[in-house]
């Protein structure tokens, strides 16, 4: 402030930007009583996008870019209507934007915090319920969260078959044949 600024930092660099590009554009004016223009870039800002037209309502605070009613600061098409009829650009910036208004913002005194153990914590008056839900499974075989439906029932089977003798009943280790499969013959027959 005392460097006579009125402005934040931020919003006098965005408006010496605007400044700079507003020198590239075309203004018509459409009505000097209803302050409205035409604004017209010469210079496309984004390669491969052509030239674009803006209408810039002056006394409604409004352009087409969107950026004049959505930041309250004026955007570069405002910049270059203002320049065109001799106006202030400052009087269309939201004062929220000035050095005064900020420094108002922290002007207000903090209360110092007491130490932690001088703390007063009112008791609790309800009870926590933990949330089942939300627990890790226990160790071991992970439990499926899937809802099984008639798809997923099999039909019954007769059991475990036999691979040797393909009966049902047994497993090969039991399978009477077992003997015979391997080449040998009947186990009471040793010597």
């Amino acid at each position: 402030m005392e460097a006579g600024h009125v402005f934040v930092e931020h919003v006098r660099d965005a408006m010496l930007a605007n400044r700079r590009m507003a020198r590239s554009m075309n203004v018509e004016i459409y009505s000097r009583r209803l302050e409205t223009f035409r604004v017209t870039e010469t210079i496309s800002l984004r390669p491969g996008i052509p030239t674009r037209s803006y209408r810039v309502d002056l006394r409604n605070r409004r352009c087409k870019c969107r950026r004049f009613e959505t930041l309250h600061c004026s955007c570069s098409h405002v910049v270059a209507a203002c320049a065109k009829v001799n106006l202030s650009v400052e009087q269309y910036v939201n004062d929220v934007y000035t050095l005064e208004h900020t420094l108002h913002v922290w002007e207000n005194e903090f209360p110092v915090l007491l130490d932690i153990s001088m703390w007063e914590v009112p008791p609790m008056t309800f009870e926590l319920l933990l949330d089942r839900g939300l627990h890790r499974n226990p160790r071991g075989r992970p439990q499926s969260s899937r809802i099984r439906n008639e798809m997923d029932i099999r039909e019954k089977s007769d059991g475990k078959h036999c691979r040797i003798c393909r009966l049902s009943g047994h497993s090969q280790n039991k399978c009477p044949r077992r003997n015979f499969h391997v080449g040998q013959s009947s186990g009471s027959g040793r010597n």
